[in-house]
């Protein structure tokens, strides 16, 4: 296996532990109401804190931009995971690089749609906004953050992948 593939691969395994992380936390979207209330909206968990109780946590009802960013996440994840399967076994097999970069690429693609899709979203009641227009009580949280992190690593992973397809002359 040689430098470009590793480095490809350990930036994939980057990318797609950020993405997970991201799916796992409430945290795409938050708010806090004058310390009364704290409201943690995320695509897998929505959590609510009133008056400095415990935390309220449930699966939300997603809006169909919501579930179907949520959709093209949990399957670039998956496309992810596979790219770098396909990079390990490029140690014995060259033949599969190719491959691995064209699943790579369509985990960047799928990333760039739930990218562009979520924001669509933010017109959910518990927010009140419009598409792409957050209100100025709520504010993107870690997860989208993470997300967005995640988009661009995959982004350079792919330039890395890319490469690696090169001849070697």
């Amino acid at each position: 296996m040689d430098k470009l593939t590793l480095i490809s691969g350990t930036l994939f395994l980057a990318a797609d532990i950020f993405a997970i992380v991201s799916l796992a936390m409430p945290d795409w979207i938050t708010t806090e109401v004058g310390g009364t209330s704290d409201t943690r909206l995320g695509l897998m968990w929505t959590c609510m804190t009133l008056y400095n109780r415990q935390p309220t946590c449930f699966t939300p009802d997603l809006q169909p931009e919501w579930l179907l960013a949520l959709v093209c996440i949990f399957v670039g994840c998956i496309c992810i995971t596979t790219t770098i399967i396909l990079l390990i076994s490029s140690h014995w097999d060259r033949n599969v690089v190719p491959y691995a970069r064209w699943v790579g690429f369509t985990a960047m693609v799928l990333f760039c749609l739930a990218a562009v899709i979520f924001p669509m979203g933010f017109s959910v009641d518990e927010i009140g906004g419009q598409p792409y227009q957050l209100p100025h009580s709520h504010q993107v949280g870690v997860s989208y953050i993470l997300f967005v992190l995640a988009l661009w690593i995959t982004v350079i992973s792919e330039l890395f992948a890319g490469k690696v397809c090169l001849p070697h002359f």
